[in-house]
C-alpha cells in the first residue's frame, strides 16, 4: 500500500506523503467491524461455540445455503424464495433485503451439521464506500470488464476533505490493493476548509455563516466558482469575502464582456461573419502575431495546469491574459485600427485575431465558469458558418499551435509592458496626466540583447506612455548612481547567523557587481572564507533621483523619466485633454462612430494657443470637417480643465 501510494499524485502533495503516508508507514490495525443498526451486515456466520464459521459470498450462495437450512429444519423456508438467480434486473433485486433486520433471521447449517447465527456486527460503512469504484457496477457479477480491463477502474481523479486521510481515501485505496495490487485513483484532491474572511469557522452561533443561495443569486454561480478558484487552491483553506466576488466580476468577467462589446461594436459596422479566409500569420501585424503567440502559450499552460489537477493556476493564467495581454493592452493599441480605414487586410487580420482569442478564452475557461463561456461561445460562433457545435462544452478543448509561438516577441512585448508600467506609475506619483506628453525616457541598457528588445517596441512604449523619445544608455555611464541592500525577509532564514557577514558583504557591492546581478540574476560573493550566491530577489536595488528627473527600479529595468514641460508640450496636453472632452460630448449627443463633424471654440487665450498648433491632430481624432475659434459663443457647453476654461459648440455635419 505504501508503494502504491507514491505513484499517486496528491493535491497537495504533503497530505499523500506525509499524513496519508505516515498513516500507511505504520500500518495500524483496523476494526472492519463496527456495532451498529444500519449498514452492510458481516456476512459471517458462526456456530455458538464459535468453532464453525461460514463467509457467504452472494445471494446465490445464500439461497443455495438457506435451502440447505431448510432441509435440516433449521428454517421453515427460503425468505428470498422469489428471487431469480443471474436476473440482474432491479425488480428482482427489490424481492430482497441484506440488512441486519432480515439477514439475522437466517440460521445455517454448519460442516458438522450445527446451527450457525450472524455475526452481529456491520462492516465499517467506510469499507462500503471504498468498495464504490466495483459496487456501482455490481462487480463481479455484472461489468467485469469494466474493471478488470481498466475501463472504469482506477478513477482518473478523486476530491473529499482532508478528514477522509482515514476515511474514504484509506479504504478506497486497501480494498484496491488487497483485491487487484493496483491504485483506485491516480490524483485526488484533499480540499481545505471555506472559512469566513477574517479565518474563523463559518458558524449560526456566531453569525459568520454565508448563505451560498443567496450568493450565485446576487452574483452568479460563475463569478462565485472563479472567485473560490482563483483566490486559493482547493486544498487550502478560504478566507471568503463577498466583496472578492465582486472584484473578479468586475476586473475579469465585466473586462471580458467589455472586450466582447467592443468587438461586436465594430464588427457589426464592418459586417465582419470571418467569412474570408484565414490570414496567414506572417501575414499578420506584429501586435497580431504577439497576442496569437501569447495565445498559444496560454493555451499549453492551462492544457499543463488542468493535467496537473491545478485549477488555480488556469484560473490566474486566464485572468491575467484577458485583463492585461488582451484587454489592456492588444485592444488599446489596436483600438485605431477597428475604427479607422478601409474593410481590409489589416482590419480584417484585427477582427480575426480578437475573435481567435475570445474563442479560445471560452473553451478554456469553460470548466470554471460554464454558464458565461458557453454564452459567450455560443454569442461568437452563431455569426459564423465555421462552427458546427451548439454548446462550448460540446466542442473540442484547444490545441497549442506551436508555430506561432514566439518567445523573442513575447519577451520584447514583455519588456514594453513593463517599462510603461513603471512610467505610468512615476506619472501617477508625480500627478502628471497621460494626456500630457514628456520629452523623454532614459533606460539602462544590460547587454545588446536588451538594447535591441527595447529598440524594437520603443514605438508601442513612447506612444502607451505619451513621451517623446526613449534614450538608452550603457549603465556604467555615471549617469544613474544605484544602492543595492540585501532583503532580510529571504536571506535571514537562508543564512541565520551569517546575516550580518552577508549583510556587509552585499552593502560594500561595487557598481560592476549590482550590473552582474541585474543582467545574470544571481551573484556569487565571499563569506567568511566560502563562496555564497546571492539571486536578485533576494536583495533590493534602487535608483537616487536625478534632478528633474524621476526613477523606478523593477527586477532587473530601470527607468528614468523627465518630467520638465516646455511650452509645445503643455499645448499639446491642452489639444488631448479637449480631444476627450470632445469624445465625451459626441457620446453625450448620441453619435455614430463614423458621423462628420464642426466645432466651434470660444478663445480664452490657453486653448487657442493649443488648438493652433495642434488642429490637424484634433481634427483627425474626433473626425471634425471644420475647427473654428471664435472671440465670443452663444448655447456652446463650458470646458474647464488645468488652466483652460473655454465654450465649446459641437454640431453634426
Amino acid at each position: 500500500m505504501y508503494e502504491l501510494n507514491q505513484s499517486i499524485n496528491w493535491k497537495p502533495k504533503s497530505t499523500g506523503e506525509g499524513r496519508f503516508g505516515n498513516w500507511l508507514k505504520n500500518a495500524n490495525d483496523w476494526n472492519l467491524s463496527r456495532s451498529r443498526f444500519w449498514g452492510t451486515p458481516l456476512p459471517i456466520w458462526r456456530t455458538e461455540d464459535g468453532l464453525e464459521e461460514m463467509i457467504i459470498g452472494s445471494v446465490e450462495e445464500l439461497k443455495s445455503e438457506m435451502q440447505r437450512s431448510v432441509t435440516k429444519g433449521f428454517m421453515e423456508k427460503d425468505i428470498f424464495s422469489d428471487f431469480v438467480v443471474g436476473d440482474m434486473s432491479e425488480e428482482n433485486y427489490d424481492k430482497i433485503d441484506l440488512h441486519k433486520n432480515i439477514v439475522d433471521q437466517i440460521t445455517l447449517v454448519s460442516p458438522s451439521g450445527k446451527p450457525m447465527k450472524r455475526e452481529s456486527d456491520l462492516i465499517d460503512v467506510w469499507f462500503d464506500s471504498g468498495a464504490m469504484p466495483y459496487a456501482q457496477w455490481h462487480y463481479p457479477f455484472e461489468h467485469k470488464e469494466k474493471i478488470d480491463k481498466n475501463g472504469f477502474f482506477p478513477a482518473d481523479f478523486i476530491a473529499e476533505g482532508v478528514d477522509q486521510t482515514r476515511g474514504w481515501f484509506y479504504t478506497l485505496h486497501a480494498i484496491a490493493t488487497m483485491n487487484f495490487d493496483t491504485i483506485a485513483y491516480k490524483n485526488v484532491v484533499s480540499n481545505g476548509l471555506v472559512l469566513d474572511k477574517t479565518g474563523k469557522k463559518m458558524s449560526k452561533r456566531l453569525g459568520n455563516a454565508i448563505d451560498p443561495f443567496k450568493t450565485m443569486k446576487k452574483y452568479g454561480p460563475d463569478a462565485t466558482r472563479w472567485y473560490m478558484i482563483a483566490n486559493a487552491n482547493p486544498w487550502d483553506n478560504l478566507k471568503f469575502d463577498l466583496d472578492g466576488i465582486e472584484e473578479v466580476r468586475r476586473k475579469f468577467f465585466s473586462t471580458l464582456y467589455n472586450t466582447y462589446s467592443f468587438f461586436t461594436l465594430y464588427a457589426n459596422i464592418d459586417g465582419f461573419n470571418y467569412s474570408e479566409k484565414d490570414i496567414n500569420n506572417e501575414e499578420r501585424p506584429e501586435i497580431d502575431r504577439w497576442i496569437l503567440s501569447e495565445l498559444n502559450s496560454l493555451i499549453q499552460k492551462v492544457e499543463e495546469y488542468y493535467n496537473d489537477y491545478e485549477p488555480t493556476k488556469v484560473a490566474r493564467a486566464i485572468q491575467y491574459f484577458v485583463s492585461e495581454n488582451l484587454s489592456n493592452w492588444y485592444v488599446r493599441l489596436s483600438r485605431r485600427r477597428f475604427w479607422k480605414g478601409e474593410y481590409e487586410h489589416d482590419k480584417i487580420s484585427a477582427y480575426q485575431t480578437l475573435y481567435t482569442c475570445m474563442l479560445a478564452v471560452a473553451k478554456m475557461a469553460s470548466p470554471i465558469a460554464p454558464f458565461f463561456m458557453d454564452n459567450l461561445y455560443r454569442d461568437l460562433t452563431k455569426i459564423t458558418p465555421k462552427y458546427k457545435y451548439s454548446s462550448v462544452h460540446l466542442d473540442e478543448f484547444p490545441k497549442a499551435d506551436v508555430s506561432l509561438i514566439d518567445e523573442s516577441l513575447e519577451r520584447k512585448m514583455q519588456k514594453a509592458q513593463t517599462i510603461s508600467s513603471m512610467v505610468l506609475s512615476l506619472r501617477k506619483k508625480e500627478m502628471i496626466k497621460v494626456r500630457q506628453p514628456l520629452q523623454r525616457i532614459m533606460i539602462p541598457v544590460l547587454d545588446q540583447q536588451d538594447k535591441e528588445d527595447i529598440e524594437a517596441v520603443s514605438d508601442l512604449i513612447t506612444s502607451e506612455v505619451n513621451v517623446k523619445e526613449i534614450e538608452l544608455i550603457n549603465d556604467t555611464s555615471g549617469i544613474l548612481i544605484k544602492n543595492i541592500k540585501p532583503n532580510f525577509k529571504l536571506l535571514g532564514p537562508k543564512f541565520g547567523k551569517k546575516m550580518r557577514f552577508v549583510g556587509a558583504a552585499i552593502q560594500n557591492l561595487l557598481d560592476k557587481d549590482i550590473e552582474s546581478i541585474e543582467k545574470n540574476g544571481k551573484l556569487s560573493i565571499e563569506i567568511n572564507g566560502s563562496l555564497e550566491t546571492i539571486l536578485l530577489e533576494e536583495v533590493e536595488i534602487t535608483t537616487q533621483d536625478i534632478e528633474g528627473w524621476l526613477v523606478a527600479n523593477q527586477g532587473n529595468l530601470t527607468v528614468a523619466l523627465d518630467v520638465s514641460i516646455n511650452e509645445d508640450l503643455k499645448n499639446e496636453g491642452i489639444a488631448r485633454e479637449l480631444v476627450n472632452r470632445i469624445q465625451n460630448l459626441r457620446k453625450e449627443k448620441g453619435l455614430e462612430v463614423t458621423d462628420k463633424i464642426r466645432i466651434t471654440l470660444k478663445k480664452d487665450g490657453v486653448v487657442d494657443k493649443a488648438v493652433e498648433s495642434n488642429a490637424a491632430y484634433i481634427k483627425n481624432e474626433t473626425l471634425t470637417r471644420e475647427l473654428v475659434l471664435k472671440e465670443e459663443l452663444k448655447n456652446g457647453n463650458s470646458i474647464v480643465f488645468d488652466n483652460v476654461n473655454t465654450e465649446l459648440l459641437l454640431e453634426k455635419v
